[in-house]
């Protein structure tokens, strides 16, 4: 019997060295009066892959922007990151 796979479960710890990979990476594509934050969420339509990277963008004076990649923050590359945000 599978165990309860809700919104209350404990999440794996957030690999920090990744995140600041990412951030880095964004940063580059972006610009550094950029905020940012960026999320890994699991997705419940069993057509994901499982976990996704959502990363938000907040300039100063404009609307929010969001951008989605498939993957795990492990898992992203440089590229992904230009891919994604390449309209932001």
């Amino acid at each position: 019997m599978a165990l309860f796979s809700g919104p209350f479960r404990k999440k794996p710890p957030r690999d920090a060295e990744a995140l600041e990979r990412v951030r880095g990476w964004c940063l580059s594509v972006l610009g550094s009066e950029a905020d940012l934050t960026i999320s890994e969420v699991e997705c419940a339509d069993p057509a994901c892959p499982g976990l996704e990277t959502f990363i938000l963008v907040m300039r100063p004076g404009e609307a929010t922007q969001a951008a989605k990649v498939r993957k795990p923050l492990a898992a992203i590359t440089e590229t992904d990151i230009r891919e994604a945000l390449h309209y932001l």
